[in-house]
This record gives C-alpha cells, sequence and structure tokens, in this order.
C-alpha cells in the first residue's frame, strides 16, 4: 500500500491528521501506543480545533521528537533533537506559505471544509515523508 493509499484509509476510519501520522510512524518501528494516538488528536483543527497552528507542523515536531527527545530523568535529547526539529519546521513553513500563504489551519482551509478534503491528505503525506527522511539522514531510523 502506497502512503496516499494509508493516510486516506486512516482516514475514512476517522483518524484526525496528527493521529495518522503517529500512527505511520508506531508502523515504521512496529509498534502501537492507543495513548498516545488518542494524546495526538488533540492536535487536531489547529491545536484544539482553535484553527492556530496546522496539526501536522505540530504533530510532525512530536514524530523527531519520539525519537530525539530525553527519554528518561538519567538522559538528555539526542544531539539531534534541536536541529531536526529547526529543520523541519523551517521546511514546513516554506512548503506551507508558499503553497497556502501560511501555517494555520484557517489559512489553509480558509474557511471551506472541503478543502480540507482536498488539502490535509497531502499535506499529511508530505509532513511524514519529510519526517523521516530527516530522521534516516540522522541514522535515528
Amino acid at each position: 500500500m502506497d502512503l496516499m493509499d494509508r493516510v486516506m484509509e486512516l482516514s475514512q476510519q476517522g483518524y484526525v491528521c496528527s493521529q495518522i501520522l503517529a500512527i505511520m510512524m508506531l508502523e515504521t518501528i512496529g509498534e502501537e501506543d492507543p495513548g498516545l494516538v488518542r494524546a495526538m488528536g488533540g492536535l487536531n483543527g489547529g491545536i484544539g480545533f482553535s484553527g492556530d497552528c496546522c496539526g501536522c507542523m505540530v504533530a510532525g515536531c512530536c514524530v523527531l521528537s519520539y525519537f530525539t527527545g530525553k527519554p528518561d530523568d538519567d538522559s538528555y535529547d539526542s544531539p539531534h533533537h534541536k536541529g531536526a526539529l529547526t529543520e523541519f519546521v523551517k521546511w514546513f513553513t516554506e512548503e506551507m506559505e508558499m503553497e497556502y500563504q501560511g501555517i494555520d489551519c484557517n489559512d489553509i482551509v480558509r474557511g471551506n471544509p472541503a478543502r480540507r478534503v482536498r488539502y490535509c491528505p497531502q499535506i499529511i503525506a508530505q509532513t511524514f515523508e519529510k519526517c523521516m527522511e530527516i530522521l534516516e539522514e540522522r541514522g535515528l531510523l
């Protein structure tokens, strides 16, 4: 199954952008974490359905942090943590501003729910691909 097919399948099952990114990340490493998937739902619709920052941007940062963030009391963030996040946020901001004139859900859909159906699957797929690329380039995946 290709990436867009998987995004659409999960969307049709009722998962939202941030949850889809979490599920696909977990599938990539052969794990399940229903609590993480539930928690990621709070990022949807521009963080809690506020229309603000796109859930894919925030979820992408979470996906990267899953691999690079501080894992326990006796450890530190990976040396790749800030660089990976900075690279992703810069990429996401540039892509979304060029294509949709902003990074907020309101900017992307401009009050038209049909745009969510048209634009969001592609944004999810692009976000996932970029996160995986960043992790692979750093030898973290």
